[in-house]
């Protein structure tokens, strides 16, 4: 597939401002701690209510700059530092495709989305913005932190980027009828064991799911499931099912880290983004 204009796709992979936010330093006295004092991220998981408990401030872990350099066109490097060269972690893979895991020309996509990926790289024409509001599973996939609020009855989930949130209802309610689209959609959550799943509809087909532009349709249901294996570390699975996208269902898998001692802080894409009016195009 020919990329249709790589300054947009580097742009879009920069154009975030998510920098772990290292400004607060607040010891937190339910972090569990070594001899020295700093936090013991092989410590076991904690547990609320019988539950795992998943509270805290998560991002994802980088993919290697070898595998993240093997996805970019040829002649794009990675910059040095991040993925704005300010020291910000590197990305996840799947953030910058979300079928990285698939070769060139035999991803699962239906014939008509793969015709529409094709004609939006080969398309001169700008986006008409940089800050397009994430997807699911977007959010968990940016090189940025987020934060999970615990509580009986839901599991809310603030993100650092933009400045946006979550609401995850564990309260035992089904999903609406018919709901309003929306860009992060409707989510349900359950506990299977140790797992906490969340089952996620009701979404407008108006975001990407990565960060080269693949889209989907309002009838994308993703479910995602969240396993905190010790202190410091959580597994995640996604899978994207899209009839009208995907050939069969997507999974992707990838960890979470821990920043203790730490939080969220605010951060809006338009603060910081001078790049679209640099981007040549139409």
């Amino acid at each position: 597939m020919k990329y249709r204009n790589l300054s947009i796709l580097i742009a879009l992979v920069s154009a975030s401002p998510l920098a772990t936010a290292q400004w607060l330093n607040y010891k937190d006295p339910a972090t569990p701690r070594t001899r020295d004092g700093k936090p013991n991220l092989s410590a076991p998981a904690p547990h609320k209510n019988g539950k795992p408990d998943l509270s805290g401030v998560w991002e994802a872990e980088s993919t290697s700059r070898k595998e993240l350099a093997s996805l970019l066109p040829p002649g794009v490097g990675l910059l040095p530092g991040g993925e704005n060269g300010l020291g910000e972690d590197d990305p996840q893979k799947y953030f910058l495709n979300i079928l990285a895991d698939y070769k060139f020309g035999e991803e699962p996509l239906t014939p008509p989305a793969a015709a529409a990926m094709r004609k939006a790289m080969q398309s001169n024409e700008k986006p008409p913005t940089l800050c397009v509001p994430p997807s699911v599973p977007l959010t968990e996939l940016v090189p940025g932190p987020y934060k999970i609020i615990q509580t009986p009855g839901e599991m809310v989930m603030l993100y650092e980027g933009d400045t946006y949130f979550r609401q995850i209802y564990t309260d035992g309610r089904k999903h609406p009828a018919d709901p309003q689209p929306s860009w992060l959609g409707y989510s349900v959550g359950r506990w299977e064991g140790e797992w906490f799943v969340v089952d996620v509809m009701g979404f407008n087909d108006r975001s990407p799911l990565d960060a080269m532009g693949h889209g989907h349709s309002e009838d994308l249901r993703v479910t995602e499931r969240f396993l905190r294996r010790d202190f410091s570390h959580m597994d995640v699975e996604i899978t994207l099912t899209d009839p009208k996208t995907f050939t069969k269902p997507v999974t992707i898998k990838l960890k979470n880290r821990l920043l203790p001692d730490t939080d969220v802080i605010e951060s809006f894409c338009t603060d910081a983004e001078h790049d679209l009016a640099h981007i040549p195009g139409k």
